[in-house]
């Protein structure tokens, strides 16, 4: 129904008002006040304790250790943890409960954009806010909280040394090859054989436009001594040796410089890790010798040092230079000149 003119009055409704303001016992006695105050530093130093026990708790319980058929490390840890953030909490609830200022306030609606005097006036409402949660004059509530969140920095500095070693320390400790993301198991001399069969290629049985997935020979004739790779150690050579070969024709390719002498007869090698995250790939456009990882859609382009052309990857393909033994299969002249795979901070 149309209402008149003179009928539209923002007096259609009762205004419901506000019930009367009752104050708490920490607003009129300055003793609870004070009380109050204690539990909520005493809150916060428990926290602190809490944060303190979790490094005593790192340091000292052993990772073998049990408690109740549990590991009694990941129990402390994660209690310790739990005790620090649970008292920040409780000590936070109870000053917004008990000593910051508790009067009702009306908001009217407003439109999105506020005007200066509006702006002004928020700003004004934050500083009394501030000035009325007491923390400028409430040096003990202040200093135990400060105290309590700074202490709790501590476990993300010291818990940075479960992430383990370094890549150089990693290729210092280990004993296999190709130990360490800077290094893999092709060396000069090791055949390029097709995956899964491990069968050797011949450079003149490629095909302009064949691309083959690739293994190193040493994969399954086992390392420099002929010991076989076995369990972890196989795995972790296979995920980082893998590579694609492909033909095309030699004036097709653009070589980067220093790597003129890299391809064989327009053959050429690069591996199969998405420099992006890691994804293998193999999906490859002939006519434009463009490779797709089927992950997040980094294209790089073979024909042209592996640049990327499209999508995420932030570095080319890294690429294996190749040569031809005497018998004409294809063998890397050495391993790769950069880390494969995803980059990472310690990458130069």
């Amino acid at each position: 129904m149309n209402l008149p003119d003179e009928a539209v009055t923002d007096d259609l409704y009762a205004n419901p008002g506000l019930p009367a303001h009752e104050w708490r016992p920490t607003d009129v006695d300055p003793k609870l006040e004070k009380r109050a105050e204690r539990q909520v530093a005493t809150m916060f130093g428990l926290s602190a304790v809490c944060t303190i026990l979790l490094l005593v708790a790192y340091f000292t319980v052993g990772k073998e250790d049990t408690f109740a058929g549990f590991g009694a490390q990941n129990l402390a840890l994660g209690l310790t943890l739990a005790g620090a953030l649970l008292f920040i909490g409780i000590g936070t609830i109870q000053w917004a409960r008990k000593l910051m200022a508790d009067h009702e306030i009306v908001e009217m609606r407003h439109p999105a954009a506020s005007s200066q005097d509006d702006r002004e006036a928020t700003i004004a409402a934050l500083n009394a806010g501030l000035e009325e949660s007491g923390i400028g004059r409430r040096p003990l509530v202040r200093n135990s909280l400060l105290g309590a969140v700074g202490l709790l920095g501590l476990p993300a500095i010291v818990l940075l040394r479960d992430l383990g070693p370094t890549p150089n320390q990693v290729a210092d400790a280990q004993d296999y090859p190709g130990a360490g993301i800077e290094n893999t198991i092709w060396e000069e001399g090791t055949r390029v054989v097709r995956d899964v069969v491990g069968t050797p290629i011949r450079a003149g049985d490629l095909q302009i436009g064949d691309l083959v997935n690739a293994e190193p020979e040493s994969l399954y004739n086992g390392g420099p001594d002929g010991e076989p790779l076995e369990g972890v150690v196989l795995q972790i050579a296979k995920s980082k040796a893998a590579v694609v070969v492909v033909r095309m024709e030699p004036d097709e390719i653009t070589p980067a410089p220093g790597r003129e002498n890299w391809n064989v007869d327009g053959i050429t090698c690069y591996s199969k890790i998405c420099t992006h995250v890691g994804c293998p790939i193999s999906l490859y456009e002939r006519t434009t010798h463009h490779l797709l990882c089927p992950c997040h859609q980094s294209t790089f382009d073979l024909a042209d040092a592996g640049k990327v052309v499209f999508g995420p990857a932030a570095r080319p393909l890294p690429q294996l230079p190749l040569a031809v033994d005497s018998e004409g299969y294809l063998v890397a002249q050495g391993d790769f000149d950069e880390p494969v795979g995803p980059s990472f901070w310690e990458r130069g």
